[in-house]
């Protein structure tokens, strides 16, 4: 994990991910739960350049982060299957339920074409029991305005 410590952008809402794959920079939201939690860390464990460093001060190798994954996993009894790049595909998939805008996740993900996001784009039963009618967004409106 190469995250470091000044790629927290908590003024802006945001976490900077220099370097990926492509040589791509990318960045994604930063949940004030999430900022919270890095905060504490931040107090307990003063980290100097990369955000989660091993013992010895350095960065967390790839097989590292991948055998904490998985023993995480392991103690939720969660899908035994799923890796590190998984928690990509979900963020990814929960921004498309949300209904944010397409091209956001596109620049989000670092996806050159629109057809490499376009993947996250199938119909779950939650993204269609979320949609509404129009009249039915009239209606709730109209009844709100009552309510004033």
């Amino acid at each position: 994990m190469r995250l470091r410590v000044a790629d927290v952008r908590s003024e802006d809402g945001y976490l900077l991910i220099k370097d990926t794959k492509g040589k791509k920079d990318r960045h994604t939201t930063l949940s004030p739960f999430l900022l919270d939690i890095l905060r504490k860390y931040n107090r307990e464990h003063k980290p100097s350049y990369w955000l989660f460093e091993g013992h010895e001060g350095g960065q967390y190798t790839t097989q590292r982060i991948q055998r904490i994954y998985r023993k995480a996993v392991k103690d939720a009894k969660s899908n035994r299957w799923s890796a590190p790049h998984t928690l990509r595909h979900s963020y990814a998939t929960h921004l498309m339920e949300q209904g944010v805008n397409i091209r956001y996740i596109q620049s989000s993900l670092g996806h050159s074409s629109i057809k490499t996001t376009q993947i996250y784009t199938h119909l779950t039963k939650r993204t269609v029991d979320k949609i509404k009618s129009p009249l039915d967004i009239m209606v709730d409106e109209i009844n709100k305005k009552k309510l004033e």
